[in-house]
């Protein structure tokens, strides 16, 4: 197996995680620019606990997400609300935290990232919604507190958590502050898995019936 992690190169096998300790902004930045154009691998940085996160997806882990975020756009069009997605996106908060979240919406303020190339949440908002799917990794809530995503979700052997932002951290919820009037939590997971059983096109044409019945 090969795992190599410095600040000249990256290599990390699918399905492998590395966790270094005692880092800096500088050591995330510099990871950052070493990983080059290979989106694949996710790197997270917790300026609290100076730790950073080295994630390599599996094949499993893309098709469950792809199909996550297929599911809620096509709630969105059902709604017929207005959203800006970014896959993949670095989200950074300047000496604090860093985080390359599976999936984010923006629908509340999806206007106000309209054809950037880069987010600076030092100036713009926060993504509305991120989507984990933690079949390699956990996801740390504590980075996206720090960067105050109001709404997180985390896909996790075939359950979906619901996690809100409060002041004193993020709140496990029973339904969505996004889409309070669906069962989410209870409803999208099974589509995820039909996807993965029996293909992408079959779950999403049968949840768009179901949205239509």
């Amino acid at each position: 197996m090969v795992l190599t992690v410095s600040r000249e190169y990256i290599q990390l096998p699918p399905g492998s995680e590395v966790t270094l300790q005692d880092q800096t902004w500088d050591d995330y930045e510099a990871l950052l620019e070493s990983r080059r154009d290979d989106a694949a691998i996710k790197i997270r940085f917790n300026g609290h606990t100076h730790q950073i996160q080295l994630m390599a997806p599996m094949a499993s882990h893309g098709n469950r997400i792809d199909t996550l975020v297929d599911l809620v756009k096509a709630l969105l069009r059902h709604q017929s609300r207005d959203w800006h997605s970014y896959d993949p996106v670095t989200l950074k908060r300047l000496q604090e935290a860093g985080a390359e979240p599976d999936a984010c919406f923006y629908i509340a303020n999806w206007q106000a990232v309209l054809g950037k190339d880069r987010l600076d949440l030092a100036t713009d908002p926060p993504p509305d919604l991120v989507i984990e799917m933690d079949m390699t990794s956990l996801t740390d809530l504590e980075v996206y507190q720090t960067l105050g995503v109001p709404e997180v979700w985390i896909y996790r052997q075939g359950c979906l958590s619901i996690y809100g932002l409060t002041a004193e951290g993020y709140e496990d919820r029973s339904s969505s502050p996004t889409f309070p009037a669906v069962d989410v939590k209870n409803l999208l997971p099974d589509y995820v898995e039909k996807a993965w059983a029996m293909g992408s096109s079959v779950a999403l044409r049968e949840f768009e019936q179901f949205l239509a019945a």
